[in-house]
């Protein structure tokens, strides 16, 4: 065993999370430590925004120009699908993490590679390949950015079924002709838009909850329809109860609840995740392996004491989004420094230290055919809190000539919920082509709690889909302000 090391912070697990709070504690004069089992960089870079977004992107660039006279003319052909798994694999850096550990090391960060376990208050071993043992202590804080591991079910057959998760979905090169997607997320929603687009003969299985439950309803329904028209088979109110596979390399035969069988060549579940705690050592500071670690909106862990535990990311389960963990990142890393520093965390000039916007304001995007956009609440959770509110819909390709412009027979949806008591956006929703850049707009509002009639004087340019938000302001102005209640009429 090596002799101790002691550092101001120790962060655990080097993805976007990690990395966020090791650059802000560093930036605060701290000094810093930062473990990583796996590679710099986490599941984001190599399994997960990054790679699908590759995968995405020529599958959705091809749609856009099937839906333009003129452009569809000069479309012809499947993908170039190599060229299309060589962009991807450019954007990972060949699963190569030398560029990202460079980077921790360049901020005046060390590195440990290796599995962190808690050894009881601010104690850290490290499992180092080819080293041994590293004892490390901090003085200040110990982070837990270890992220999370997809979920798989339960059922008969799944050891044999080679079941791929959004790993083998990202970083496969192999097309299978048939594959099924279990699940109605949005990483589902992408990879079935993925990999029909590289050619997959896709089936998406989704229970009676639907597609994309947690936004509005039209949401779910427009990008079933658009993966419907685009050639993807979609059953929704159906469960597997069974994976069979008579020979290694044959078909899976997949069982229904409704005693219906799919044969197929490959099968990604999509059914949610599960936090990377149940290995670090959280029994030894009182708390329970393998669960959602609980955090106050400075991150800190409730329950251990001395206010030196912090988590951030996926295994607070707070919003399980990339961009949300590093909000969080950044705000917790603001509130170590200021706690190392002795001063109060209510004196920061911006409003650093404290992370609420991941309770109120989080935006998500859904790169499919139409893109799906939304932040804050929706009606439905907007009426369960008890807000009064008015929620306005319209129809994007109707009313707005940008979008029309944009796409011949453009279809999508917008939506406004809107607390009449306060006077400021509750929530935004958005579906059509291109959409996902009209949110960042949607996120300021709800996070500064801009009146509603200071967005009149927020002028959207001519012709562009942004003046949606327009017909969004003239249909609040056009509508009694009570004929809603608590989001019903």
């Amino acid at each position: 065993m090596s002799e101790m090391q002691e550092y101001d912070v120790i962060v655990l697990g080097a993805g976007p999370v990690g990395q966020s709070v090791a650059a802000r504690a560093r930036a605060g004069g701290l000094s810093v430590a930062v473990v990583e089992r796996e590679l710099v960089g986490g599941e984001c870079s190599y399994w997960g925004c990054i790679p699908s977004k590759a995968l995405l992107r020529p599958v959705i660039a091809v749609a856009d120009a099937h839906h333009v006279d003129g452009a569809r003319e000069a479309v012809n052909g499947p993908l170039d699908t190599a060229k299309v798994f060589g962009r991807r694999d450019r954007y990972v850096t060949n699963w190569d993490d030398s560029g990202q550990a460079n980077w921790v090391k360049n901020i005046g960060a060390d590195l440990f590679r290796g599995h962190a376990r808690l050894v009881g208050a601010r104690r850290v071993e490290v499992e180092t390949p080819g080293v041994g043992v590293v004892v490390l202590t901090c003085r200040h804080a110990v982070a837990v950015c270890t992220g999370s591991t997809a979920a798989l079910p339960d059922i008969a057959g799944i050891e044999k079924a080679r079941a791929w998760t959004n790993r083998k979905a990202t970083d496969s090169s192999d097309i299978p002709a048939r594959l099924v997607i279990v699940g109605g997320g949005g990483i589902a929603v992408e990879m079935a838009t993925a990999w029909h687009g590289l050619g997959s003969r896709v089936t998406l299985l989704a229970r009676d909850s639907g597609i994309l439950p947690r936004m509005e309803p039209f949401v779910g329904e427009l990008v079933a329809r658009g993966l419907t028209d685009a050639g993807v088979t979609v059953r929704t109110g159906v469960s597997v109860t069974e994976l069979r596979r008579l020979e290694i390399e044959g078909p899976l035969w997949v069982s229904l609840d409704d005693e219906s069988e799919l044969e197929v060549d490959a099968i990604l579940f999509a059914i949610g995740r599960t936090p990377n705690t149940a290995d670090i050592g959280l029994q030894t500071v009182g708390l329970d392996p393998g669960t959602w670690l609980d955090v106050d909106d400075t991150c800190v862990v409730r329950g251990v004491d001395g206010d030196w535990l912090y988590a951030m990311g996926d295994a607070n389960h707070r919003a399980l989004l990339t961009h949300q963990g590093k909000y969080q990142a950044r705000m917790a890393g603001e509130a170590i420094v200021a706690r190392a520093a002795g001063r109060q965390l209510d004196t920061a000039p911006w409003g650093a230290h404290v992370a609420t916007a991941d309770s109120h304001a989080v935006p998500q995007v859904f790169f499919t055919d139409p893109e799906a956009a939304s932040v804050g609440l929706t009606a439905a959770e907007a009426d369960r809190r008890g807000h009064h509110v008015q929620v306005v819909d319209v129809s994007i390709g109707d009313t707005v000539p940008g979008a029309y412009l944009y796409a011949d027979g453009y279809g999508g949806q917008a939506r406004m919920v809107v607390d009449l008591d306060d006077g400021h956006l509750l929530g935004a929703t958005f579906v059509g082509a291109g959409v996902a850049e009209l949110l960042q707009s949607a996120t300021i509002a709800i996070a500064g709690r801009v009146p509603v009639q200071r967005l009149w004087h927020a002028v959207p340019c001519f012709p562009t889909i942004s003046e949606v938000w327009l017909r969004l302001l003239e249909a609040l102005r056009d509508t009694p302000s009570t004929s809603t209640q608590n989001g019903r009429a």
